[in-house]
């Protein structure tokens, strides 16, 4: 058995966790762990851009009241000023690293989303996500000091209290190197979740098939409370095609003039709002997710085909390829759309810093919870997140680099009570049957009975897969089951929790919106109390 010791253990390999490693770089030796290939998370994937004030005709202000407005009066206001305040700083700093965004003439262009008021996505055509990854991963593997682990998922992080020690605090975590087989321990003086999000716990999603919740699990399980898991952005439109897994169509073919259209070929959004297709994520996911319970139909349409063919495949030469590939010329013809799950808004409970409420332990990115998105977040705002939070919680881990920290030695894990399974069948039985009821009873709407469904099915999942992790090696696919189950369990608690609808979180029994808007905060049993009053 192996035991790694590092400064910094960063858990997750997208723009939130090689942005801190970079920002760490000259002081600290750092650990960046991959649960695939460096580019096999939801960063890889993303599309439309970031959001950032770049141009003169736009305000902090506006980025700031659109936010807030998206959030529909759940976002944090100091959370949102501090993220926006940065917004511009950050991107300087993605330039300096290098990363080609894309340009018109001797500015960069910027597109508009919905929700937006100003154009103010800064993008590297539709594959920003893309761009950035590429970039930040050459800069990583230029440093000596930063070492990336590809194909290692985290089982669950140490703390003194299960070395049952006083004084509780993150000492790093046992991590499965899926080349060898065998668990592993990653000492480190500092822990950062980078996991991303739990958008796979529905049977349809944008995300990368790693976005299973890992971090939002294991920062529970070690005593961190996690808030807002209600809401569970859908994205409006992924593409509709049997060979076409996970496949985004970005928010900015709206912003550019793409109309959402009725199998008939009329346009329906007005009816719903007056943005129309320019209207919020959630709400236009609604207004579909109604239309196709209306009419009986598999999908909808987006339709930019009026635009010129030359724009189209100057602006979306990803989504014109994907979508030529499977026979769909969206130059001539509309595309096939259906809503899928996309972000996860809530997670573990961090200040401003990314601190959560385990010493030693961080959280970044859309694995955090920092208030930025309320009830909703506003498009392009989360790779923002990414940058200006990493940053934050880089300069706070250094600020403390020279915090005296006891030596322990780590247990290694044991293996010699449980055997290979020749059940896995059950694994991948159970996580179909997980994203099918999260789908249908805690999808994009909601019933006090469906919750009550989905919380019985839940609750006899973990039953089972407690049985079989006390049992069986651990694998990378139970890992995931593991953690999706009980992420699950948090969303579906924590929706019960929400009397009102309100953003992304929509039920027919309490359709109207509360006069005050309040976090949905779940506590663990084990959470310290008497550490976070002193």
């Amino acid at each position: 058995m192996i035991q790694q010791e590092f400064d910094v253990l960063i858990i997750g390999s997208g723009a939130a966790g090689l942005s801190l490693a970079l920002q760490l770089s000259e002081r600290a030796q750092v650990a960046v762990l991959s649960k695939g290939d460096l580019t096999s998370g939801s960063t890889w994937l993303a599309q439309g851009g970031i959001a950032a004030v770049l141009d003169k005709e736009d305000m902090v202000q506006n980025h700031i009241d659109d936010t807030l407005t998206a959030g529909a009066n759940l976002s944090h206001a100091d959370a949102v000023e501090f993220t926006v305040n940065h917004g511009k700083s950050s991107i300087e700093w993605l330039i300096q690293q290098g990363v080609p965004f894309t340009r018109e003439g001797d500015h960069y262009h910027l597109t508009k989303e919905g929700g937006h008021s100003h154009r103010r996505i800064i993008h590297a055509a539709d594959a920003t996500g893309r761009a950035v990854q590429e970039t930040l991963i050459d800069r990583a593997k230029e440093h000596p000091s930063i070492h990336l682990f590809e194909h290692c998922t985290a089982v669950d992080l140490i703390t003194r209290r299960k070395l049952k020690l006083a004084n509780n605090r993150c000492l790093g975590a046992y991590v499965l190197n899926e080349k060898t087989g065998h668990v592993e321990v990653f000492r480190a003086r500092f822990v950062v979740l980078a996991t991303g999000g739990a958008s796979k716990a529905y049977l349809y999603s944008s995300n990368s098939d790693g976005a299973s919740g890992d971090g939002i699990a294991m920062a529970w399980r070690a005593g961190c409370r996690i808030a807002n898991l209600e809401f569970n952005q859908f994205h409006p439109t992924c593409l509709y095609h049997p060979q076409a897994k996970s496949f985004l169509i970005s928010e900015a073919v709206r912003g550019e003039g793409g109309k959402l259209l009725l199998p008939d070929g009329t346009r329906f959004m007005e009816r719903f709002d007056q943005r129309a297709e320019l209207a919020p994520r959630d709400i236009v996911a609604r207004a579909i997710d109604h239309e196709m319970k209306r009419l009986g139909c598999d999908s909808l349409f987006l339709d930019i085909s009026h635009k010129p063919a030359d724009f189209i495949k100057e602006h979306f030469p990803t989504i014109y390829e994907r979508c030529l590939k499977l026979g769909i010329d969206m130059t001539k013809d509309p595309i096939p759309v259906v809503p899928a799950a996309h972000y996860t808004c809530g997670g573990v409970m961090t200040n401003e810093q990314g601190c959560t409420d385990l010493d030693g332990l961080y959280a970044i990115g859309e694995t955090s919870f920092t208030g930025l998105h309320g009830a909703n977040r506003l498009a392009s705002n989360s790779l923002l997140e990414c940058i200006v939070f990493a940053n934050s919680a880089g300069k706070h881990i250094l600020e403390n680099f020279n915090t005296a920290i006891e030596q322990l030695e780590i247990p290694m894990w044991d293996e010699s009570q449980v055997t290979d399974s020749d059940e896995d069948v059950i694994i991948s039985h159970n996580w179909d049957e997980l994203r099918r009821f999260m789908w249908d009873y805690v999808g994009i709407v909601r019933t006090n009975k469906r919750l009550q469904r989905a919380q019985h099915r839940v609750d006899l999942l973990q039953q089972e897969i407690t049985e079989y992790y006390s049992n069986y090696k651990v694998s990378k696919d139970l890992l995931e089951l593991r953690n999706l189950a009980l992420v699950s369990e948090l969303i579906i608690r924590s929706a019960a929790l929400r009397k009102e609808s309100r953003g992304l979180h929509y039920t027919r029994d309490y359709p109207n919106q509360l006069p005050e808007a309040r976090d949905t905060i779940l506590t663990p049993i084990n959470f310290e109390w008497a550490r976070m009053q002193s």
